[in-house]
């Protein structure tokens, strides 16, 4: 059986960048578990890399086909965004092991859905005024810089990953990326080898 290494953590973590990594190192072997998003694609994102970007209409019909694993709806200055996880044909976690991106509230629902020994949780930290300094710069890259957006994603984040959600979702273990970015992804790679020999160990 495999595993889902679900990465998470607050906005400019960092989660992204160590994402893409974590996918090319070959030698852990693991699939994209990618997720859905009515959002408009962002400078510099592809359609199935970052997320599968799909219309309001595409996802109803995802719904009534009972698809639908956890919808997330967030109302932003644009108008109603809507992120969600499907069980679709790609995800074949029986026989390999994959590496999803999301949220404390996707983790969870995902983790219930295919079982907490096969949902493993992987948290991105970085101090708050750091990550504020990346969100900013980040934005700026936009045709539109929207910081009124920053600033609401910023809030909403520091809610939704409280210190009490975070020990409610049995996280225990954090990767810190204040500085460092390389030494953070090879702590997170070690970690994943390790899960990896554990699970295939306890399946002799």
């Amino acid at each position: 059986m495999g595993k889902v290494f679900y990465i998470m953590g607050k906005s400019s973590s960092g989660k992204d960048t160590i994402y893409e990594e974590l996918l090319s190192r070959e030698e852990l072997g693991l699939r994209p578990f990618i997720m859905y998003t009515t959002r408009p694609i962002r400078v510099k994102e592809t359609d199935g890399v970052q997320y599968h970007f799909v219309t309001e209409e595409q996802l109803r019909r995802m719904q009534e086909k009972g698809q639908v694993i956890e919808l997330r709806s967030y109302d932003t200055i644009y108008g109603v965004w809507h992120y969600f996880t499907a069980d679709g044909d790609s995800v074949d976690i029986a026989h390999y092991d994959y590496l999803a991106l999301g949220t404390l509230e996707s983790f969870e629902k995902v983790k219930n859905y295919y079982g907490s020994d096969r949902v493993v949780p992987i948290y991105i930290e970085v101090e708050d005024g750091m990550r504020l300094e990346r969100a900013l710069k980040r934005e700026k890259k936009q045709a539109v810089p929207n910081y009124e957006e920053v600033c609401r994603r910023f809030l909403a984040d520091q809610k939704d990953f409280s210190e009490e959600n975070i020990q409610m979702a049995g996280i225990t273990r954090r990767f810190l990326n204040n500085d460092d970015r390389r030494l953070c992804m090879d702590e997170v790679a070690e970690y994943i080898s390790c899960e990896k020999i554990s699970a295939s160990a306890g399946g002799e």
